[in-house]
């Protein structure tokens, strides 16, 4: 009999098996929606995707859903080595044993859906180039945006274009944070305490609030967009501790909004590679976003301004992006094309290693707060030296005076060099009339030069 029914192919099997490797919030997400869209997913699929067995080393904590005794095991061996499973879907995060568990699937020559931004970020090529000599499908989408499918966008529906660049409100805590400080006028280490308490930040928040899970994210996208590998210790990498109610209230002055960025932009060959606290214009839409929710724009050189936007964690979100590749995956294996769209969807053979481009080297515009003594002759000395090092300002801002006592001095400048912002702060902040070092932030948005 032909497999062909009025000129579609048919699928060569009933179900595709599936293994879950962790039981945490996302596994959680993930065995919700096969259970709860099974049949929803089988109309777009045209087969089941059939949940055969889940490791995990805590089965007694309850996950608000039923899982069959003869599924779950506390050896993740047993999932990858199940001949009924055929694709893996790896959540224990980190880097080991994570990254073990995904080459041993690939040398079984299954499929692995992962939502593990650290370990793509560090092992993404070793990945990568596993993945294509086994011929099998690693799908990512759940590493960045949550539930926002900026990875298929990236591969795929943007592959007509040269990426020119790249912002993205990637970490929902970061976010969080700024938004409560922004309209509460609240201190850092206040609105961290609280969302520990709700549960938006981790016991231990350093990688949310010190950019640390940012740049993760940004060295996947950098990957995708440009079709070249990324070290994450080249990706300057900035937190936002030091941001004040002081700077953000000054920021509104000026008609800005501050927002933790993860930055990339092609540059004459080279790529720059950030992720710092950004001022931009308060009527960009990326400022509007506000509490958990993520928001990336890529730019294109032919489908122009793009904005992807949605909540950026979360089990039910998260979980969607985990079971949208392994929808993809199975399609895939239903009909022999699996490895159609390699993993960075690049031909792996026309990559190029492009250059990052040192941090001192970018051009931007400048928020500068000083805290300076109130007397004659300080503010000419510190525009005479930002003026040596041919920073100009554009606006600035000096209220109260407090003779012979520090006061602020906030100033925007022109757009300038990074180097050359950085050692006029130095020479300024030896300066015995300025009281604390200055307060620098880069401001995005303005019009160019």
């Amino acid at each position: 009999m032909s497999a062909r029914v009025n000129n579609v192919m048919q699928p060569k099997r009933q179900k595709i098996g599936v293994g879950i490797i962790g039981f945490g919030t996302v596994g959680t997400g993930v065995v919700k929606i096969l259970t709860n869209r099974a049949e929803e997913i089988r109309r777009r699929l045209g087969v089941r995707l059939e949940l055969v067995r889940i490791a995990d080393l805590d089965w007694k904590r309850d996950r608000g859903i039923k899982v069959k005794p003869e599924i779950q095991t506390s050896n993740a061996d047993e999932v990858i080595e199940d001949p009924a499973v055929d694709i893996v879907v790896e959540l224990v995060g980190g880097y080991e044993p994570a990254r073990t568990f995904i080459l041993k699937a690939f040398q079984k020559g299954k499929c692995v859906v992962t939502a593990n931004k650290a370990l793509l970020a560090v092992h993404g090529e070793e990945l990568y180039r596993a993945a294509q000599k086994a011929g099998v499908d690693l799908g990512f989408e759940a590493s960045v945006g949550g539930g926002i499918p900026i990875i298929r966008a990236m591969k795929e529906g943007l592959a007509a274009n040269r990426i020119l660049s790249i912002y993205g409100i990637i970490n929902g805590t970061a976010n969080y944070i700024l938004s409560k400080m922004t309209e509460e006028k609240r201190p850092f280490a206040e609105v961290l305490a609280e969302a520990q308490r709700l549960g938006y930040a981790e016991a231990d928040p350093r990688f949310d609030v010190e950019g640390i899970d940012s740049a993760h994210k940004l060295a996947i996208l950098v990957t995708l967009a440009f079709g070249t590998p990324v070290e994450i210790k080249s990706i300057y990498t900035e937190g936002i501790t030091h941001v004040t109610p002081t700077d953000i209230e000054y920021a509104k002055e000026f008609g800005y909004r501050i927002k933790l960025l993860a930055i990339a932009k092609a540059n004459d060959g080279t790529i720059e590679v950030r992720v710092h606290p950004t001022m931009v214009p308060e009527d960009y839409l990326i400022a509007t976003v506000n509490g958990i929710y993520n928001a990336i724009y890529v730019v294109g050189d032919a489908v122009g301004h793009t904005l992807f936007y949605g909540q950026g964690a979360g089990a039910m979100p998260t979980g969607s992006a985990v079971v949208s590749d392994l929808m993809e995956a199975g399609r895939n294996l239903l009909y022999d094309s699996v490895g159609c769209v390699p993993p960075t969807g690049y031909d792996p053979d026309r990559r190029e290693v492009l250059g990052i481009r040192p941090m001192e080297e970018i051009r931007s515009f400048y928020y500068l707060r000083f805290m300076a003594l109130d007397k004659p002759g300080v503010l000419s000395r510190i525009s005479g030296v930002l003026g040596k090092y041919d920073i100009s300002i554009s606006s600035m801002i000096q209220k109260g005076r407090k003779i012979g006592e520090a006061v602020p001095v906030v100033m925007m400048t022109h757009k300038a060099m990074e180097r050359d912002v950085q050692q006029a702060l130095a020479e300024i902040n030896r300066f015995p009339d300025v009281s604390d070092r200055t307060v620098l932030i880069r401001v995005e948005g303005e019009e160019e030069e």
